[in-house]
């Protein structure tokens, strides 16, 4: 499993405190995807997972699960700075 760096990293709010997290490869937006989102579970945030999925095993760039991160977490108004 390849675990590609992002060239730049996705902030995001990772608590209801406001507690931020910068997110730099598909590893630990899978993990942050599956196990510690909070939002709504939909389109947007399966097809990052699906992105994911598809860069850790070599068949899609980093920046195409980034790019599909960066909407799931606009959707559930997590994003800070993409």
């Amino acid at each position: 499993m390849a675990n590609e760096k992002f060239d730049q990293s996705v902030t995001i709010i990772v608590d209801p405190a406001g507690g931020r997290e910068a997110i730099g490869d598909a590893a630990a937006c899978l993990d942050f995807l599956l196990r510690r989102w909070r939002g709504k579970r939909s389109e947007k945030h399966r097809a990052a997972i699906q992105a994911c999925t598809d860069v850790n095993s070599g068949r899609r760039p980093a920046s195409f699960a980034r790019k599909a991160f960066i909407a799931a977490a606009r959707e559930a108004a997590i994003l800070v700075t993409p």
